[in-house]
């Protein structure tokens, strides 16, 4: 059993950092007086604030936990889900998708498909985003449950509750203004927390050579130490198990797309921003950190592997890969340290509940209760629903976090909730904002036939009827199936129903003129400092990837 000895220095930290956090809650609270400032921030926030939350709210479990696990179990291969499976998305996001939304005033991504498509499309993509969160929220619930655990000796459900009520303190005084500067702190503290680990463990193992030799001579192979070896179509030796048509179409580009482009708990964080610029340029500064945090949880996963003896054979007693880093963190870090990163791992997992809890209250109260199950209340009322919307998703995120229990690899299982939410979701919005011929029915039925077609083919998959060689090469095809079936269902529907009307496009459709004469384009604003260009910065982010998929080939 994995167990945790930490000095008081190191629960002096913990407990420091628990104050600052709760006191973010209660300065933020006097902000608050409006629903608008509770679950928006009163769009007042600069770009490197909303950058900086923005990619901290993908630092949670997934990220941490989820990627050393993949390291641990695929090797060198799981940078695909930063230089392929993120950063393109988020530039285009920054470039393409933000200035849709920013312009078009709406406060959460599904009220964007109410603009677009009318009321059913709005309730069902709202009950979607709505279930996908609590289930998201509850993968970093258990992986904080697991840290409790190996840190106090605390039960796994014990340690899920205690969890969650911390979070519920800091964002039920707060709402999203109190999530985003506690994000920010948070960056910081994991960049603080993983760093050191890393750097210990490559020391621990001898050096990167040593690394790399232990690694060849591990169940990876050779092939765990390069992301494109071994991906041939009908030729798949590399351990991810999937053909570089499956990364660069399934990852690259459906579930990226659908997860960084529609995910309201990252977009929520570039809508808070002061104005379209900064909404721009809120993803593109994301990207930066996002590009060079591989090396913080690949390596550490890497290291797992070949330091910790039987590392990921449960059946024989040794630890699962979800264990990769509170492992080297127990063995390799010294009282003070140690106390740094356990306080990186708290923040990183509260930082994706938060997001996920901050995000969920938005869609619940403006997407739900204020247009059909509330209507007309005073703006208190909304406030107030909005932080019981709070405690209940939490209390809901309680439940699964036991469900996540279950998975030997939360990413596994989180790309699978992708697969099945917004691979269809990223369908519809490309088609209802690219294709004027898009009707509302034609978007209802091809993201309730997508979601559909992406639960059964995890389902099949479960049961054992399909193989598709790996976990994640099941949900590269998942995803892939989710993003057709709706692109299908939404043409053929479209054409058999009536065109949607022109004062439904204006101003949300590429090439559509609002009503104050405005085309939406992909033309960009002119900014005055040059290195405020949304072009400019995303073109660098891509250079950069490129780079590195050649260097890591």
């Amino acid at each position: 059993m994995l167990r945790l000895n930490p000095g008081w220095l190191d629960y002096t930290l913990l407990a420091l950092y628990f104050v600052v956090v709760l006191g973010i809650g209660v300065v933020a609270r006097r902000a608050v007086g409006t629903s608008a400032d509770f679950l928006l921030a009163g769009r007042s926030l600069p770009a490197w604030v909303t950058g900086l939350a923005f990619v901290a709210a993908n630092l949670g479990a997934t990220e941490i936990i989820g990627m050393a696990a993949n390291g641990a179990e695929y090797g060198v291969a799981t940078v695909h889900y930063y230089w392929i499976g993120a950063v393109p998305a988020m530039v285009f996001l920054g470039i393409v998708m933000m200035p849709f939304y920013y312009r078009s005033k709406v406060r959460s991504v599904p009220e964007f498909l109410r603009l677009r498509f009318g009321n059913y499309t709005h309730v069902l993509n709202a009950v979607v985003f709505a279930v996908a969160s609590v289930l998201i929220a509850g993968v970093n619930l258990y992986a904080l449950a697991i840290v409790l655990n190996a840190l106090l000796g605390l039960p796994q459900i014990w340690g899920i509750v205690l969890s969650a009520a911390v979070v519920l303190v800091y964002i039920g005084f707060g709402g999203l203004g109190s999530a985003i500067y506690g994000e920010v702190l948070q960056f910081f503290v994991i960049l603080a927390g993983l760093i050191p680990l890393a750097i210990v463990a490559v020391r621990h193992v001898g050096g990167f050579h040593a690394l790399a030799d232990k690694v060849t001579q591990s169940a990876l192979g050779s092939e765990g130490l390069h992301a494109w070896q071994g991906t041939g179509i009908g030729s798949v030796t590399n351990p991810i198990g999937a053909n570089w048509i499956s990364i660069v179409l399934g990852l690259g580009f459906v579930l990226s797309f659908g997860y960084w482009t529609t995910n309201f708990a990252e977009i929520q964080r570039a809508l808070s921003a002061k104005d379209r610029s900064a909404s721009q340029r809120t993803p593109l500064i994301a990207a930066f950190p996002k590009i060079f945090i591989p090396a913080l949880t690949i390596i550490p996963g890497l290291v797992a592997l070949i330091a910790i003896p039987n590392f990921g054979n449960e059946a024989s007693g040794g630890l699962e890969y979800n264990d990769a880093i509170p492992a080297l963190i127990g063995q390799l870090l010294p009282e003070g340290v140690l106390g740094i990163a356990l306080t990186g791992l708290f923040a990183s997992f509260m930082a994706g509940v938060a997001a996920n809890v901050s995000s969920l209250n938005t869609v619940v109260t403006y997407d739900l209760l204020q247009p059909y199950l509330a209507k007309g209340r005073g703006d208190r009322y909304y406030l107030t629903a909005g932080r019981w919307v709070t405690l209940v998703g939490v209390v809901i995120a309680i439940g699964t976090a036991l469900l996540a229990s279950s998975f030997n690899n939360i990413m596994t299982y989180l790309q699978s909730l992708f697969g099945i939410f917004n691979a269809p979701i990223f369908a519809t919005f490309i088609l209802g904002m690219f294709w004027k011929r898009t009707t509302g029915w034609g978007g209802f039925s091809g993201l309730g036939s997508g979601v559909l077609a992406g639960t059964l083919v995890f389902v099949l998959a479960e049961a054992g009827v399909v193989d598709f060689g790996s976990g994640i090469a099941t949900s590269f095809y998942q995803a892939g199936a989710a993003f057709i079936v709706d692109v299908v269902v939404t043409v053929l529907v479209s054409l058999a129903t009536t065109r949607p009307e022109p004062e439904r496009l204006a101003g949300i459709v590429y090439g559509v003129p609002g009503a104050d004469g405005v085309v939406p384009t992909l033309r960009q604003p002119k900014e005055r400092v040059w290195y405020r260009k949304p072009i400019l910065l995303g073109g660098l982010a891509l250079a950069i990837t490129v780079v590195l998929n050649i260097i890591f080939a």
